[in-house]
This record gives structure tokens, sequence and C-alpha cells, in this order.
């Protein structure tokens, strides 16, 4: 492990437990030039966080904009405010009554309908791919439910004039579900909270010249209790790698279990639970390998590359699988490395023997993240899109160059 970065599990609150009071304050703020409210289903630490909390965080650094969130029970509460907001974006909410309303409401007042997006899943004719890649049980169930929320999000994403998303092969899905309708990029990025984790441990890091202490760690962090298929992609090479170099050790946290073949090893295997997004940080931390194993096709290549990103900034390098985004982001032995299905193990060795090049590569790594995926860096492109594009619609002005063709 990284010496020195042995750090306390950190007391966690959810950041964006703000009343309804308070939120409807904070976009009425008077002085505001610019208002722009953002509709979630009901708040989490996954797709809200990234899409919702991290944006408005982002947009509330302007002082002259306000910017506030509702949850999708709360639209009555909403409704009477649309007149006075630029643009109201929608992320990844399933159509209902309630959806109809409040956008047919804001078409009428001339205010800008976004939905955002950050998977695959608003299109049917991914159901199939969705539900293989995730190993989900072949059930009428599975499949009821799955047409049913791929349906109902693709009918709210119809309904709205333009969309923004997470990178640009995914913003292609979308112009192939919706031909004609503006797509925006706006990448995930990270948030004030992990920031400041990342800065501590970071400096640690950096004081003791990213000295290591067996055991070296490589881990896997998990999200869901949907992603068996991409760590069986990494297995057998861990059974060889751990069998052959003691000083390793595998940590596995969230809803991962070890499989048959590394059960010899459980004593250099370290399994935490799902953790809340503060303390993720924390174990990303004192890892030195992040491995992102992930199948290779349309809808892996729609992922984000956030298990970088959050590495990166807090000086853990990263082994991925060369989907869209992360070939995007990762230089392969610049600031990380790509392993294609075939070559993890290879992958993995490549950077073990040639550890006297971590630090250089984490710190590569580390001026990326902190250049790219602040709060900071993202702001001017999170206004750029949301408030030009606002003020075209109603001016009538051209589509803003933000826009994707």
């Amino acid at each position: 492990m990284f010496r020195g970065t042995r750090l306390a599990p950190i007391r966690y609150a959810e950041p964006w437990d703000e009343t309804l009071e308070a939120r409807l304050a904070a976009l009425t703020r008077p002085g505001a030039k610019r208002r722009v409210a953002y509709l979630y289903e009901q708040p989490d630490a996954t797709t809200f966080r990234y899409r919702v909390y991290n944006m408005i965080a982002a947009l509330r650094g302007d002082p002259d904009i306000a910017a506030a969130w509702f949850a999708d029970y709360e639209i009555d509460r909403l409704l009477p405010l649309l007149d006075r907001c630029d643009a109201i974006v929608v992320c990844r909410v399933r159509y209902n009554e309630r959806i109809g309303r409040l956008l047919t409401r804001a078409h009428a007042l001339g205010v800008a309908t976004v939905f955002d997006v950050d998977d695959l899943v608003f299109d049917t004719d991914y159901v199939h791919l969705l539900v293989d890649t995730l190993a989900l049980p072949i059930t009428p169930e599975t499949w009821d439910g799955w047409f049913a929320i791929v349906g109902r999000t693709g009918a709210t994403l119809r309904l709205c004039d333009r969309v923004i998303t997470t990178n640009r092969f995914l913003a292609e899905k979308i112009t192939e579900f919706t031909p004609g309708k503006p797509v925006a990029v706006i990448p995930n990025f990270l948030n004030a909270e992990q920031l400041a984790i990342c800065e501590r441990m970071l400096g640690q890091k950096q004081r003791y010249g990213y000295a290591v202490d067996p055991p070296i760690y490589l881990g896997y962090f998990s999200g869901t209790p949907t992603h068996a298929h991409d760590f069986a992609i990494l297995v057998d090479a861990l059974v060889r790698l751990l069998a052959a170099d003691q000083r390793l050790a595998l940590r596995l946290v969230g809803h991962v279990a070890p499989p048959p073949k590394l059960a010899r090893f459980a004593e250099r295997i370290e399994r935490y639970p799902l953790q809340d997004f503060p303390n993720l940080q924390r174990l990303i931390g004192q890892t030195e390998l992040n491995l992102v194993p992930l199948q290779q096709n349309a809808f892996t290549n729609c992922k984000s590359e956030l298990k970088y990103f959050e590495a990166a900034a807090i000086g853990t390098a990263t082994i991925a699988s060369p989907t869209f985004a992360f070939r995007q982001a990762i230089e392969d032995g610049v600031n990380g490395w790509l392993a294609t299905a075939p070559y993890w193990e290879e992958r993995i060795g490549v950077a073990l023997a040639d550890w006297g090049r971590y630090r250089e590569i984490a710190e590569a790594a580390v001026r990326h993240a902190w250049a790219t995926y602040t709060p900071e860096a993202m702001a001017p492109l999170v206004k750029s899109v949301l408030l030009r594009n606002a003020t075209a619609e109603k001016t009538a002005e051209a589509r803003p160059s933000a826009f994707l063709p």
C-alpha cells in the first residue's frame, strides 16, 4: 500500500440533503440573471450525483446563475416557477403524466427543455444487449421491466428540445434514435467533496514519493451487482499473477464476490461492501492499480471514463479496457494503460515490471484529472451548453456550436 495513505473511514452525510423550501429559495434567489431547474426521479449516489448534483454545483459557482434540483414527485411545486426559468434539465426520467404536463408547459413558455442521459437506456433496440451485458436473469419479468424502463425513458427524451450526454459515442446513438435533435457532450466530473479527499491523500503520496510498503493492491471497484461478466475478464489473469508474485493483494469493493478460482488466495483478498462516494474515494486512494475491465460492445462504449478520473485525481493509476471513453482519456503507457481482453495479465505485468515509472504515470494522470475533471474546469462548458442554448431557444437564434450536428 502507498506509504502514509491509511485514512480512517469518513463520516458521511449526503451533501444534497436540501429541503424543498431551500431548493425553491435557491432557484428564485433575488439578483440571479439566469435560472436552471434540474429534474430527477429521486436523488441517489449514482447518476444523480454526476449529472445533477455536480452540474448544479458547477453552475452555482457563478453568482449570476440560480440552479436547483427537484424530484419527480415535486413537479407540482416546480410548475408555477417555470416562467422564471431559462432551462429545465430532465435527467434520465421515465415518462409519466407529470413529466408530460411539465414539458408541455415549458414548451408553451419558451423554456428550453433538455434531456440528460448517461447510458444507452432509451432505445428498445438495445434492450437485448443491455440484458446480456448486465448478466440479468432471462425471464418474462426482466423483459417486461426493461422494455418498460427503456421505452418510457426514450419517450421523455423525444419530448425534449435537445439532449446532453457523456461522450460522443453515446451522442451518436442518440442521433440515430432521434435524427436531427441537437446533442451536446458534457463529460462527468468530480465534485468538491471528492477533491478535498484527493488533495489530502495525494499530498501524502507526493511527500513519500509514491513509495509502497507491500502488499501492492490491485483494486476492482464495482458499483452495482451487474458486473459479473466484466470481472470475469480478469479472473484468469489474477489467478496467475497472485500465484507468481507474493507482493500482490486484491481489493474488491462493492457487489462482487471472488469466484472459486481465487479461493486459494483468500488471505490476500480484501472485500468491502458498497461504499458511499467519499469512502470509495478513500479506498481508491489506498490502491496502487485500479483495474477497469469492460466487455466490448455498444452498451459499454457508451459508459463514461469516471473510473479513470476518480482514480487519477488521487494519484492511483488505472488499467482499463479500451472502450470509447477510456481510449479518449488514457494515453497508453503515459497516464495509464489500456488492456484488451486477452492481454490483461501482460498489461498488469508491464505496470509491475516497470514500477520505477509508476510515479511518472500517476502524476501525468493527476495533472490530466485536475485540469479536466473539476467543477472549475467544466463550469464554462456546462454554462455554455445550457444557457447559451436557452437564449437561442427564446430568441429563435441559430443552434449554438456547442451542440453536435
